[in-house]
Parts: structure tokens; sequence; C-alpha cells
């Protein structure tokens, strides 16, 4: 059975889950590439954490490295 609780996590936690700076989620965020967060209460923002997960989880299956053969060598 599935767990149906909810659960909202703070700026610290979601930054370091994604490993982004907080200027860029809000970037991502404002750019709609990142889902938003809430408000609890007036100063305290929130996101829901199963949709910070399905993101990452997108994010990955969709992820396509950068063909770097090509790129030139700058020797030392």
């Amino acid at each position: 059975m599935a767990d149906k609780t909810k659960r909202f996590i703070r700026r610290p936690e979601v930054k370091v889950k994604t490993g982004l700076s907080i200027t860029t989620i809000y970037n991502l965020e404002k750019a709609g590439k990142f889902p938003q967060h809430f408000n609890i209460t007036p100063r305290t923002a929130v996101w829901d954490e199963a949709e910070i997960d399905a993101w990452m989880d997108a994010r990955k299956a969709n992820f396509s490295a950068p063909d770097v053969r090509n790129l030139r060598y700058r020797g030392a």
C-alpha cells in the first residue's frame, strides 16, 4: 500500500536534495521549469517533496550528455 502522507520541505532541504543553488531554483521556478513553492505562513515557503522527486526523476530520464568528442583540448 502506498504511503499517502504528504511531506513539505523547506528551502535548505530543496537545495540539498537537488544540488541547486537557491537562485537557480527560483530562476527555474520563474521559467516554469521547476515545481512552484507555496507559503504555509507569510514567512515560510515550502515545496511538495513528491513534486521535487518527480521533477528529479524526469530530469534523470530525459538527460542526454553533451557530445564532447569534438571539443578542443587545451594542453597544459
